[in-house]
C-alpha cells in the first residue's frame, strides 16, 4: 500500500459534505464528456505506443495532481494517499473475456507503457488478489462509441474508488473526439474538481 497521511476530520474543510455523502444510498456519480484526441493519438501513434495504456497514464498523472482523487476510506477514517497506482481491464488477443491488471504509476509515459503493457501480457489469470483501494479504475470501451454510460455496484460501502472509462475515437470536422467517462465518490469529488480533471487531460492531451 502506497504512504498516506491519516486526515483529521475535525479541522477539515470537507468534514460537513463527507458526512453528508457517505451515508448515501448511492453516494458514486458518473459524468460523461468529449474529448479531442487529435494531437496526442498522432503522437503516441508515431512513438508506437499502446493509446490505451497512454491514456491511462494521463488520466492517472492528472488525476492525481488533484487532492480530492486520492482521499479514501480507511477502517473507517478518511486518508490521503501520496500517490494513487492503477488497475485495469484488458482483454488478451484471441480471448474475449478481460483481466483485471494492476500496475503500479510510474513518472514516464514510456516506462509505464512499457510496464503496463509486459504486466498485461504476462498476466495468467484473469483476476488476481483485489486490487488495493490505492488505485484508480479503468475499463476502456474502444468498442463503442457512446454518450452515456453506468457502471456495477459492488454494494461496499467504503469503495470510493475513482473510475475511468472512454469510448471509440471517431472523426469530427477533421478532428479525433472520445467520449470520456468519470466516477467518484461525492463525499470527495465534487463537479468542480471533476472539470479541473477534465480540463487538466484536454491540456495535457493538446500539448503532449
Amino acid at each position: 500500500m502506497n504512504s498516506y497521511t491519516l486526515i483529521d476530520e475535525n479541522n477539515w474543510k470537507r468534514r460537513e459534505h463527507c458526512n453528508i455523502f457517505r451515508h448515501y444510498v448511492e453516494p458514486s456519480y458518473c459524468i460523461t464528456a468529449v474529448v479531442d484526441v487529435t494531437n496526442f493519438l498522432d503522437a503516441v501513434r508515431s512513438e508506437g505506443y499502446s493509446f490505451t495504456m497512454s491514456m491511462i497514464w494521463v488520466v492517472t498523472k492528472c488525476a492525481n495532481e488533484i487532492e480530492e482523487f486520492r482521499y479514501r476510506f480507511l477502517s473507517e477514517r478518511v486518508v490521503l494517499f501520496d500517490r494513487i497506482d492503477t488497475c485495469f481491464s484488458y482483454i488478451s488477443p484471441g480471448d474475449d473475456l478481460f483481466k483485471s491488471v494492476t500496475v503500479p504509476f510510474k513518472d514516464s509515459i514510456r516506462d509505464y507503457v512499457q510496464a503496463a503493457s509486459r504486466a498485461a501480457a504476462e498476466q495468467d489469470c484473469y483476476f488476481k488478489s483485489p486490487p488495493g483501494i490505492d488505485v484508480f479504475m479503468f475499463s476502456p470501451i474502444p468498442w463503442v462509441d457512446y454518450t452515456h454510460i453506468s457502471h456495477t455496484n459492488p454494494g461496499h460501502k467504503n469503495n470510493v474508488t475513482p473510475m475511468f472509462d472512454w469510448g471509440k475515437y471517431h472523426e469530427e470536422n477533421g478532428r479525433m473526439k472520445m467520449s470520456m467517462s468519470v466516477q467518484a465518490h461525492h463525499s470527495f469529488v465534487d463537479g468542480i474538481h471533476i472539470g479541473r480533471l477534465l480540463e487538466s487531460i484536454q491540456a495535457y492531451l493538446d500539448e503532449y
